[in-house]
């Protein structure tokens, strides 16, 4: 559309409606003669007499009254649509796209009776995918990420103390292969490798003696893409699996898994929701980051603070 055809409308409703420059004048804080030199120049854009002056009147012409019989309704739409925008400052709306990995189901899953609760108009689309994403180009307000995987221009917020990680295995298949009791024991087991879906690259397996890190290049005939496939075969006995220890917590309770070289495995910094720090300004969206604080707060040590909302 021509930016140009807008330019004076405002002035000329003004004066349709007040059948003077003065008094349209007062109407918009502007002097009689800045409406006069407006009204000129829209006819001049035009080609189009719209009004009739003498010393004593203004008066609409022909074309003014058509003009202004369907300019009055269209200007009434925008200005309910600047007062409909408005309302949104406020009020928690519309779509809230979150994508975060599948091992923080859990997360979203604690979260989502509160903030529905608190924000009903919201519609909450939650994406679980373990592949890197892009928040701008994917069209995503926020995502929850390992720490490492925030990009540094975005906004972060610390939802899980430090991650640890562990091999893990199921009883039957440690009573049948046994227990590994170093690293480099694990190339004589077999080992469920997982595959990152995005990349196609297996997760390696990494390890840590004293300052040194290394990679034990394990093994076995599975390869899976997703982490709760991954959870089930080692607890059938499948083989050994490398597993954060927050998503096998419940097969560890329960005796399905049991954890072994701990003290070899590196942690890391533990998972963030992170977005573009204008985005925080949306209601949806700063209503879901107090959901998710409160959410995880108890989890958190007096260290681990989620409060702060840090840029990277």
């Amino acid at each position: 559309m021509d930016n140009g055809l807008l330019l004076g409308v405002n002035t000329f409703l003004a004066v349709a409606e007040c059948g003077s420059f003065t008094g349209a004048a007062l109407r918009l804080g502007v002097s009689p003669t800045a409406v006069s030199k407006s009204i000129r120049a829209m006819e001049g854009r035009h080609g189009v007499l719209l009004f009739q002056r003498t010393t004593r009147q203004v008066a609409l012409t022909e074309a003014g009254r058509l003009l202004a019989e369907r300019l009055r309704p269209a200007a009434e739409d925008i200005a309910q649509a600047f007062t409909t925008m408005a309302g949104l400052r406020d009020r928690p709306t519309g779509i809230l796209r979150i994508t975060a990995p599948r091992s923080a189901a859990d997360l979203l899953a604690a979260v989502v009776p509160a903030y529905r609760r608190a924000c009903p108009e919201v519609t909450l689309d939650l994406s679980l995918n373990d592949a890197l994403v892009d928040l701008i180009r994917d069209g995503y307000d926020a995502g929850i990420r390992l720490d490492e995987a925030v990009e540094k221009d975005m906004v972060a917020v610390r939802l899980t103390p430090r991650i640890t990680w562990t091999v893990v295995g199921a009883p039957a298949y440690l009573d049948r292969a046994g227990r590994p009791q170093a690293p480099e024991d694990l190339v004589h087991h077999e080992s469920i490798r997982y595959r990152f879906s995005a990349s196609r690259a297996l997760h390696r397996w990494e390890f840590r003696r004293g300052r040194r890190s290394f990679i034990v290049d394990v093994a076995g005939g599975l390869v899976v893409d997703d982490r709760r496939l991954l959870l089930e075969l080692a607890a059938q006995g499948q083989g050994l699996a490398y597993v954060a220890e927050r998503e096998a917590r419940a097969d560890l309770a329960a005796g399905r898994l049991q954890a072994m070289l701990h003290p070899y495995i590196p942690s890391n910094e533990g998972l963030y929701l992170y977005f573009p720090g204008q985005s925080q300004r949306q209601p949806k969206l700063r209503a879901f980051i107090d959901a998710l604080r409160a959410s995880t707060r108890e989890a958190l040590r007096p260290g681990d603070d989620a409060s702060p909302t840090t840029s990277r």
